[in-house]
């Protein structure tokens, strides 16, 4: 097996071990009709692998179809990978073949296939099982002879227990792993790849390359890379065109990399004690008990102050108010007048209104509170569920799934 042929095939820099490993299993694969499942962070060039799998197979003169799962809406994601019938659905105005029905005979690469829908998920388990598929919109049985090869940046393990992933789609995807390794394990290749990037943009943009000098290509090296090879083919990139000197100190290197380097793209950075949430619903929640703590604290702030002032008379309106909140009274408005309905207070201490507060029943249910927002926003936005996802703060898709999974009219 010639590694270094296929890495100058492919435009493949390094010499790092576990690189080097990772395209001698794709090559290994690469004859047989195996699912390949390949992980790595993001950045780290993990579209190159399913090329080499498809160019060394039987495959290699059918075609071979990419596929951003990430990047299409949920509602048309089916429609995308296994194709529709005319008028199943508003706007499918003839019949439309999908993915899967192109890539007979070759190979489909499933790039982000962690962010597949679990209707999805079913769907594509069965084409993995069996080779067979429904178009949307039809009952007829249709059949492909597809490789499927998947890639994600998410650990698949921990989105099973989240319920986010099918476990049974996770080994059938998985029967042959390939881990494509972070820059910052291969810390040789950095420079390599920094001269690459740099002799390729001096061709584009018709200048001399830039170079480093020896501290700056300490700094180089060091430094963690958390977006990978993306992040120094774009830092390569403004370096030559914005630096003047072709000879690069570390002080310029500096001026390009950012402050904190110790987290790892796509995990966001988590300060020590900081709460994170790992989903709208999460947020929501923490919201509402925040606003109940709040309500809480500021009925006891006027209830204090209302002891200091003995002097409030009892038919003054915004004490009767007071107290009409405190007992759980109604208070109507009209007019923009506050209207009160006599009642008799004889005694009024903090002890008792904590204990009518406790009396009080109220739903803490998230799904109750998620249903209503989303029902208010539907109706302020006359059921445009693109204004309405705005207003809410979450992306269309998002509140796409949301109206099915509670069944939500509107």
């Amino acid at each position: 097996m010639d590694i270094q042929g296929i890495k100058q095939r492919f435009g493949i820099i390094g010499n790092a071990p576990a690189l080097n490993r990772a395209i001698e299993v794709a090559v290994q694969v690469a004859p047989t009709d195996l699912s390949v499942l390949i992980t790595g962070e993001s950045g780290t060039g993990k579209e190159m692998f399913p090329q080499i799998i498809h160019q060394y197979s039987v495959r290699k003169h059918g075609k071979y179809i990419a596929v951003n799962c990430g990047a299409i809406p949920e509602g048309t994601i089916d429609s995308e990978l296994f194709g529709h019938e005319k008028g199943s659905f508003t706007g499918a105005l003839a019949d439309r073949k999908g993915y899967f029905e192109e890539a007979d005979g070759g190979t489909i690469f499933l790039d982000e296939i962690g962010e597949l829908p679990l209707a999805t998920q079913v769907r594509l388990l069965r084409v993995l099982e069996t080779g067979e598929f429904i178009k949307v919109g039809s009952s007829k049985m249709l059949k492909t002879n597809v490789r499927v090869i998947a890639a994600t940046n998410v650990d698949l393990p921990v989105a099973i227990q989240q319920g986010k992933f099918r476990e049974d789609l996770y080994y059938r995807l998985n029967t042959v792993p390939i881990t494509v390794p972070p820059l910052r394990h291969r810390s040789d290749d950095v420079y390599l790849l920094f001269r690459k990037f740099s002799a390729d943009f001096a061709d584009r943009y018709r200048m001399p390359p830039v170079r480093l000098d020896d501290e700056a290509r300490q700094l180089l090296t060091s430094f963690s890379w958390p977006g990978n090879v993306r992040q120094l083919k774009n830092i390569t990139e403004q370096i030559s065109i914005i630096e003047k000197e072709r000879e690069i100190t570390a002080p310029v290197i500096r001026n390009y990399l950012p402050v904190s380097s110790q987290s790892n793209l796509p995990a966001l950075f988590r300060g020590t004690g900081e709460k994170t949430f790992g989903s709208e619903r999460e947020i929501l929640y923490q919201v509402l008990f925040d606003m109940k703590r709040d309500m809480n604290d500021l009925k006891k702030l006027v209830l204090d102050l209302m002891h200091e002032r003995d002097d409030i008379p009892e038919n003054d309106d915004h004490a009767q108010i007071i107290r009409k909140l405190y007992q759980n009274e109604k208070v109507e408005l009209v007019n923009d007048k506050k209207t009160v309905n006599p009642i008799q207070i004889d005694t009024f201490s903090k002890e008792d209104i904590l204990d009518t507060e406790e009396f009080v029943e109220e739903s803490l249910s998230l799904e109750d509170k998620e249903i209503e927002l989303i029902r208010k926003a539907l109706e302020k936005h006359n059921g445009k569920r693109k204004f309405a996802a705005q207003e809410l703060g979450i992306s269309e898709r998002t509140l796409y799934r949301k109206i099915k999974e509670y069944n939500i009219e509107g």
